[in-house]
């Protein structure tokens, strides 16, 4: 079971508006996002209390997506006190989104872009 929380567009800014927030833009349909889907399962329980994981549904948050300008999935923001700090795009090794977030968690400097 994920310990990974599902956002919309309503519950999107008071969820991410403190601490580290590990966001994946997904959909049911996407081949690359139910690869990584594991890796974020992971990572949701090893962070508990540390930064969070949470999960957009493009499909049924468009807005969301449109305003995150998210233009292919899976896309993976790190988000630190509602800003964001660095984007994936793709599959990516979990040790590379973990010391992401680690690096967010320690700094208040953002991110390179991580594509």
């Amino acid at each position: 079971m994920s310990d990974a929380v599902e956002l919309t567009t309503q519950s999107f800014d008071s969820s991410v508006n403190e601490g580290v927030t590990l966001v994946d833009f997904w959909a049911e349909w996407c081949g690359p996002c139910r690869m990584i889907a594991p890796v974020l399962d992971e990572i949701a329980g090893e962070y508990a209390g540390k930064a969070k994981v949470a999960k957009v549904n493009i499909d049924n948050e468009g807005d969301l997506a449109a305003r995150f300008r998210v233009n292919s999935i899976p896309t993976l923001l790190v988000i630190k006190d509602g800003e964001e700090k660095g984007r994936f795009i793709g599959v990516q090794p979990k040790s590379k989104i973990t010391a992401a977030l680690d690096q967010a968690a320690e700094s208040t400097r953002d991110l390179a872009e991580m594509e």
